[in-house]
């Protein structure tokens, strides 16, 4: 194990070891998850987990969480080597753990959801709901976080339900709390909160493990960093204090890799998308969208930055057909989309990348062959006389496989048992695969890698040079900042500010973004 040293964080923890991995591997079938892993978690102390998507991380966690069964190792809790049972007696034994996909029920109260699995009864049989209010309210003060007890989980928007799931951990006392991605669906200001509340934890005795892809995060808060690749663990990082995140990616992937965003000036073309005055509702019925206006041209990425919750995904939903307009037009090289369907607005030219791939840009049980062809599957050469042409569709699958390097068993390999970033490729290959004259990219990197974080930026900046328009919406500033040629600043479901990119101030953008304008 090599040891390496970063910027930025607090110095590292010494004293009791609060958890003690030996020698732990894992293998599903003949793919070897884990490999003789060894780890150490002091008291106090904040270790990050780094790696590619499919490096094991999860799976390590999932095994401290007693979610899987190692083949062979130990994990000692507090100098105790009996192995975790399941997800119950982890938790007896002082561990919590928040998971990348919410397990929160939305149709119950922040406070129902709390208490779930553990409910106190009053007069032994009803559940004493006063009380778990009081429960969320003092540890909602006592962390910091602004939550209603009594608001329904469905209504909050991602980053309140996320607090949710860290106070859900917290409410069973626990000595370590794992955090697998624990910002990947949060603005930077809701970001830096919870790094706030991690180092009050950590303070306070409570450790904590970390799966993030975003390394600034790992210098502003690690003590430690242990470093996978391939299932197995390839570097330690023990001294937080000269390290950069370039080296901390090249650790990650096993070459240097490019962090940021080297690109010609555009050269924009005719207008290819024009939104005029667009009104649409969100799923409550009420206007998300209020009066939007916004022109993408030909070889040009524009990027609409905003806090997550002022109107992008009803935005984009609209604009991919999926969501009905209420007023307003949506035009596409001239052709009115606006009342458009999916199908319609995928064959008039647009290629969509959603925000979630899991519900909106994969069918998990399908072939990685067939998800690349879902929105051409009764076209020539995947189709012929309503037949379906299988081996048309298998050397499709094969050509994309190779050019997006989308890692797996083969290409009949089921689209739901890819890694995320494998799983994004599919999905950016099968939208950028026909040439679109508009790429609409919706958190294009959400929970991916840095490797594949780099690929996908590059093949953005591919179709944009190839002649498309390309629409960016992203909560990630730095994102939007490095890969867009022009900025649209959205508060409120409209655009309150348009700039270029080159030269935009940060600070400014995020003033607007608050609604300071």
């Amino acid at each position: 194990m090599s040891t390496q040293t970063a910027t930025g964080a607090t110095a590292a923890k010494s004293g009791e070891v609060l958890l003690d991995i030996v020698g732990l591997s894992k293998t599903f079938g003949k793919v070897a998850a884990n490999k003789d892993i060894t780890v150490q978690v002091r008291r106090g102390e904040i270790v990050a987990l780094l790696g590619e998507n499919g490096a094991g991380k999860s799976t390590l966690v999932n095994q401290i969480f007693g979610l899987i069964t190692p083949d062979i190792g130990t994990i000692s809790i507090k100098g105790d080597a009996t192995p975790v049972k399941d997800p119950k007696d982890a938790i007896a034994r002082g561990i919590g753990m928040v998971h990348q996909h919410f397990q929160l029920v939305p149709v119950m109260t922040v406070a129902e959801n709390i208490v779930l699995g553990h409910e106190t009864v009053r007069g032994g049989a009803f559940l004493d709901l006063a009380g778990a209010r009081a429960m969320v309210r003092e540890l909602s003060d006592r962390h910091g976080f602004a939550v209603d007890p009594d608001a329904e989980v469905d209504d909050l928007p991602v980053g309140t339900q996320q607090r949710v799931e860290i106070l859900k951990a917290l409410s069973r006392k626990v000595d370590l709390l794992i955090l697998d991605e624990p910002t990947a669906v949060l603005t930077p200001q809701e970001t830096d909160e919870l790094l706030g509340v991690m180092k009050d934890l950590a303070a306070s005795g409570t450790s904590i493990v970390f799966i993030t892809h975003k390394l600034r995060e790992v210098l502003a808060v690690a003590d430690r960093v242990y470093v996978l690749r391939h299932g197995a663990v390839v570097g330690e990082v023990d001294d937080l204090t000269h390290t950069t995140t370039t080296d901390l990616a090249t650790m990650m992937v096993g070459r240097s890799v490019v962090l940021s965003i080297d690109k010609p000036p555009a050269t924009p073309g005719d207008v290819v998308l024009a939104v005029t005055d667009l009104h649409v509702k969100d799923d409550r019925n009420l206007e998300a969208v209020r009066g939007f206006n916004l022109e993408v041209r030909a070889g040009e990425i524009v990027g609409v930055a905003g806090v997550e919750g002022n109107g992008q995904r009803e935005l984009v939903e609209a604009l991919a057909g999926m969501r009905k307009v209420v007023a307003g037009s949506i035009t596409l090289a001239g052709q009115d989309l606006t009342r458009a369907n999916p199908h319609q607005t995928h064959h008039a030219g647009v290629g969509h990348i959603p925000e979630d791939r899991e519900k909106h840009g994969l069918v998990a049980a399908y072939s990685i062959a067939d998800n690349l062809v879902l929105n051409e599957y009764d076209q020539e050469p995947f189709a012929k006389s309503g037949l379906r042409q299988f081996g048309a569709v298998r050397e499709n699958a094969v050509k994309l496989r190779d050019e997006f390097d989308i890692r797996s068993a083969g290409v009949e390999q089921s689209a739901g048992s890819l890694s995320g970033g494998n799983k994004q490729k599919v999905v950016v290959a099968r939208e950028m695969s026909f040439g679109p004259r508009l790429l609409m990219a919706a958190q294009p990197t959400r929970g991916v890698d840095v490797g594949s974080i780099e690929f996908i930026h590059r093949r953005i900046v591919e179709a944009r040079d190839a002649g498309a328009g390309v629409l960016l919406v992203s909560a990630e500033l730095d994102e939007v900042l490095s890969l867009s040629d022009r900025i649209a600043v959205i508060h409120g479901g409209q655009v309150v500010a348009e700039m270029p990119a080159k030269g935009a101030d940060r600070a400014q953008i995020g003033r607007l973004m608050a609604g300071d304008h």
